[in-house]
């Protein structure tokens, strides 16, 4: 079955889905809305990056797209309360919405949750809110399936930044006592705690409260990255963990390493098989079980995880499409596999 599709936002990740969007064998592209004047009028093929012309050109009003009423919009705008209000809009007309701008676990915020069911309810139209990727809830969940006991579950995403040109939340290249916006109160728990509490509901774990800590690396001498010049002595490494506290005890923790190059704190966990970045999932219990992932052959680890949140937008959209009304997480509805993605074989 083919679907009628919208996306809103042209990103660096929107433009990623945007392409994927594109070239999916049962998606049809309806329309796209932008928030860049400059792009309104563009082809989405242009915006995407890919060949041949669509024939659907970026428009600032997504009026025109909601009243084609495609079964599913991919949105990937970030704007604080602006995004609840978009995505309110899109399921009042009837369409579903596929988001990584809503945390995946709707009762993190139950006045927006409450919003958005009732959006759902006028329209008759399923909201999924995707988190980062499979990393953070269906491999460790999978894992956890095959434990006689749990003592803890842990996940941890380890990237080198070099290659990126804007590395100021990390705070990287700025002195050393400064905390970086990424690791400032409350924040890591805004940004992770939500998938925290998605494993947590289905391990039945009640969660007493969350712990953050962070740790930073200085740089052992001058060095250039295309960010700038990285001074001795400033942050060139950070280190940093959430975790969903029962007991007095972390019980779920999501870890995150980032660093300027590879040889930087080595005392700190390395990505797996040798690549420059990659996920770790590690399950404390009976019986101990550690899972890794790498993207090989990545000359810029972080691609691929930008990658793969687009993608898992774009490869829910079937099931969004065929799905009840309200809202779901990844773990609502049939798992998002590479369906119809397998290529043939080229001579």
């Amino acid at each position: 079955m083919s679907y009628l599709v919208g996306h809103w936002a042209t990103g660096h990740l929107g433009r990623q889905s945007l392409r994927a969007i594109i070239e999916h064998p049962d998606l049809e592209l309806a329309g796209v809305v932008v928030g860049d004047h400059r792009e309104a009028g563009l082809d989405a093929a242009e915006l995407a990056g890919t060949g041949r012309p669509t024939g659907v050109l970026a428009t600032e009003d997504p009026a025109p797209l909601l009243a084609l009423r495609p079964h599913v919009i991919s949105h990937t705008a970030y704007g604080q309360g602006r995004v609840v209000d978009d995505v309110c809009r899109i399921l009042e007309s009837g369409a579903g919405v596929v988001t990584n701008a809503l945390p995946p676990k709707p009762s993190a915020d139950p006045a927006a949750a409450r919003r958005l069911r009732a959006a759902c309810a006028t329209g008759g139209a399923a909201c999924l809110a995707t988190g980062p990727g499979p990393m953070t809830d269906m491999l460790p969940l999978l894992l956890s399936g095959a434990s006689l006991h749990l003592d803890g579950i842990k996940i941890t995403e380890v990237m080198c930044y070099a290659r990126r040109e804007e590395v100021r939340e990390f705070g990287f290249g700025g002195p050393i006592g400064h905390r970086p916006p990424v690791v400032r109160p409350g924040v890591p728990t805004l940004m992770w705690g939500p998938m925290i509490r998605l494993i947590a509901d289905q391990l039945a774990v009640p969660l007493d409260d969350f712990d953050e800590t962070h740790e930073l690396c200085p740089a052992p001498e001058s060095f250039d990255v295309p960010a700038g010049r990285i001074a001795k002595g400033t942050t060139a490494g950070l280190r940093f963990q959430v975790s969903g506290m029962l007991g007095g005890r972390p019980v779920i923790t999501v870890e995150h390493v980032a660093r300027l190059r590879e040889d930087l704190a080595p005392h700190w966990p390395a990505p797996p098989f040798g690549e420059p970045g990659g996920h770790r999932v590690e399950i404390a219990g009976e019986p101990p079980w550690r899972l890794d992932v790498a993207s090989p052959g990545a000359a810029d680890p972080s691609v691929p995880g930008t990658l793969a949140t687009a993608l898992r937008l774009v490869n829910a959209i079937p099931a969004v499409a065929e799905a009840r009304p309200g809202l779901h997480t990844p773990l609502t509805l049939p798992p998002f596999t590479g369906r119809r993605r397998l290529r043939r074989a080229t001579r």
